[in-house]
């Protein structure tokens, strides 16, 4: 059974950073794309980042460019988010996800992800 567990997220100052991390269990994850969402309270899901595990080929949403950084870690089966310059507007709860028919690819559409993980808040305060 395939389980998603993300961490690392919390109340941060303007200008400040955080790491969510995202442990992937339960089989390989060599042929899936992982990927970033956010849900701020009123406001659809977006997508933020993700990642092709096996080529670390990487695509980031305009708003993050430059700011946020993804990276996975192959012996500890981990995909990682790097958040620096932040905002409150970047201010959500932070989703960890897999898309296990990406063959390569990357998709920025939450319902094409096949699993989820239960989310971890992020509170940037101004």
């Amino acid at each position: 059974q395939v389980q998603l567990v993300e961490s690392g997220g919390g109340l941060v100052q303007a200008g400040g950073s955080l790491r969510l991390s995202c442990a992937a269990s339960g089989r390989s994850f060599s042929s899936y794309t992982m990927g970033w969402f956010r849900q701020a309270p009123g406001k659809e899901r977006e997508f933020v980042t993700a990642i092709v595990w096996s080529s670390g080929r990487t695509n980031y949403a305009d708003s993050v460019q430059g700011r946020f950084t993804i990276s996975r870690d192959n012996a500890k089966n981990t995909v990682f988010l790097q958040m620096n310059s932040l905002k409150p507007d970047d201010t959500a709860v932070y989703y960890c996800a897999a898309d296990r028919r990406a063959w390569g690819q990357i998709v920025t559409t939450g319902d094409e992800y096949d699993y989820w993980g239960q989310g971890t808040q992020v509170t940037v305060s101004s």
